[in-house]
């Protein structure tokens, strides 16, 4: 029988395969990663995130991160593939795809089987890209089902690199400083103070009129 620590309580063998995370990546203790799972270096598997690779494979590449309660899945014979620094936002599902260098995948937006989304390419949230999409590089998409709209501009791009690379930072930030606590019961006198170092698409575009 496998013996999981409590670290990697969520992390399974299914038949044969064993999940393979480099380790400079975090995967939240509440994520489940299950059998032919690869996950490369300075990536972030948020709580909730569900990665079962038990009837295919999947391939996370560097620097990429599964936000809250994303689903990764496909059919039997199946290889997911997220290449690098691709973005998979809050509740998103793909399933059986393929996501290509730097695209950011919106919240709650479902990507189905055999799909190929380009690369710096951006789907927006509650997108729905039906079964075997081929979305060329650099296109905004977004509807359900979803449509092409227009083109990635590098002011956009730029913008999701930057949020990107704040997840890229995150896994480090976790390893030094994520903990199970008891929770105050009276709010401190002093509050800490948080960063306001990234912002919305629009927010960015203003601040820098």
């Amino acid at each position: 029988m496998l013996l999981l620590s409590k670290e990697f309580s969520m992390i399974y063998q299914f038949k044969k395969h064993i999940p393979v995370i480099h380790k400079s990546s975090f995967v939240h203790k509440t994520a489940s990663v299950i059998g032919n799972v690869e996950i490369g270096k300075n990536v972030y598997i948020g709580p909730g995130a569900a990665i079962r690779g038990d009837w295919g494979k999947i391939i996370i590449e560097d620097g990429c991160n599964v936000q809250e309660n994303c689903t990764i899945h496909m059919f039997p014979g199946t290889t997911v593939i997220l290449e690098n620094s691709a973005h998979i936002g809050h509740g998103a599902i793909i399933h059986g795809a393929h996501i290509k260098r730097n695209s950011l995948i919106g919240m709650n937006a479902v990507i189905m089987d055999n799909v190929v989304i380009g690369e710096e390419c951006i789907v927006g949230a509650l997108s729905f890209v039906k079964e075997g999409s081929v979305i060329p590089n650099r296109k905004i998409v977004v509807g359900n089902p979803a449509k092409i709209i227009k083109d990635v501009t590098d002011e956009i791009i730029n913008w999701k690199s930057e949020g990107t690379e704040l997840y890229q930072k995150l896994p480090s930030e976790c390893f030094e400083s994520l903990k199970e606590v008891e929770p105050l019961r009276s709010k401190p006198k002093f509050e800490i103070p948080q960063p306001k170092n990234y912002f919305t698409l629009s927010k960015s575009k203003t601040n820098k009129k």
